[in-house]
């Protein structure tokens, strides 16, 4: 997964409204929502299976149909504003559900952010962004509008990054357990998520790190400077990125060695002592003081890495999930 780098929260909120400052002195519009990644079946099983991790998280393994009648079963670490999302290998339909496939949600704070960023990304050079609306099927077979989302590319090698504004309609859903606006526009991911994980330890993720192709990397860095997070180049080809309390490193590797390394995370109370956790082929340390790390280790990685997904169809972009 990842090695966290130091946080850095860019701004406060005023009037319930995020006020980070984007790298150009401007308001920030997107803001880290989750990362999924997907690994082997024993790390998979395992994850699905602690006992521990139910009582550090709140924790869900859920599948969700999403457009187009697309499934997905995850495990799901879900915190004030962010979470997880974790795959076996087949857990995601296609070839996203390839050992090392990983992907990462941006998302809007407020109503009409996501297409200030698709206009700044036409004015980054990315002429036709990939534009869709995801829904959801709670299990009736009626498809409720979940989210309007925005990539660079349709092709990716096996990561890929989208920015999403939740709609209206899902938050009006009583199904979504969705919380009532904070203000004026309010489509954060605070009033998305549950307020569940105030009865566990993890608070939300603050750093993530993956490995990814420096193809996919360069689809990934004008929506990451679209939404206003500082983009920093590092030496060998990789990039840091801060912005609203979270911290995003992405190093640039072959294919064979793609996915989610690392994942830091603060937690609702400092803790006196280390705790190691062995989940899989996975080490999750707790403490001591506020924070976790979760390492995963190196797996087998697969020959067969190239792909295009439409975005009509792409699963991988409808993994933002709701609180059942």
């Amino acid at each position: 997964m990842i090695m966290v780098v130091a946080l850095a929260l860019a701004g406060a909120v005023q009037g319930g409204v995020s006020s980070a400052q984007a790298e150009d002195g401007g308001r920030q519009l997107l803001f880290y929502n989750h990362a999924y990644g997907v690994f082997d079946r024993e790390t998979a099983d395992a994850v699905e299976h602690s006992p521990y991790l139910r009582d550090f998280a709140n924790f869900q393994v859920r599948t969700t149909t999403g457009a187009g009648g697309q499934t997905w079963t995850g495990r799901y670490l879900m915190g004030r504003e962010t979470y997880l999302e974790l795959f076996g290998v087949g857990d995601v339909p296609g070839k996203d559900g390839t050992l090392g496939a990983a992907g990462m949600g941006v998302s809007a704070e407020q109503a009409g952010d996501l297409a200030t960023v698709t206009e700044r990304l036409r004015e980054l050079g990315i002429s036709d962004p990939v534009e869709f609306q995801q829904t959801r099927d709670f299990g009736d077979g009626v498809p409720v509008p979940w989210f309007e989302a925005v990539l660079t590319t349709e092709e990716y090698d096996l990561f890929n990054a989208w920015g999403s504004e939740y709609r209206p309609e899902y938050f009006a859903d009583p199904r979504g357990n969705t919380e009532p606006a904070a203000y004026p526009g309010d489509v954060g991911r605070e009033r998305y998520l549950s307020d569940a994980y105030r009865d566990h330890l993890m608070r939300d993720v603050t750093g993530i790190r993956l490995a990814v192709t420096a193809g996919d990397l360069a689809d990934t860095v004008p929506l990451l400077k679209a939404g206003g997070f500082a983009v920093q180049s590092l030496p060998g080809g990789g990039v840091v990125a801060k912005g609203g309390g979270t911290t995003l490193r992405f190093d640039a590797v072959p294919a064979e060695q793609a996915g989610l390394r690392q994942v830091e995370m603060s937690l609702n109370r400092p803790v006196s002592h280390r705790h190691v956790e062995r989940i899989g082929h996975s080490d999750l340390v707790v403490g001591p003081g506020s924070r976790a790390v979760w390492t995963f280790g190196d797996q087998d990685r697969p020959t067969d890495t190239n792909h295009t997904n439409p975005a009509d169809t792409h699963p991988a972009a409808g993994n933002p999930t709701g609180t059942d």
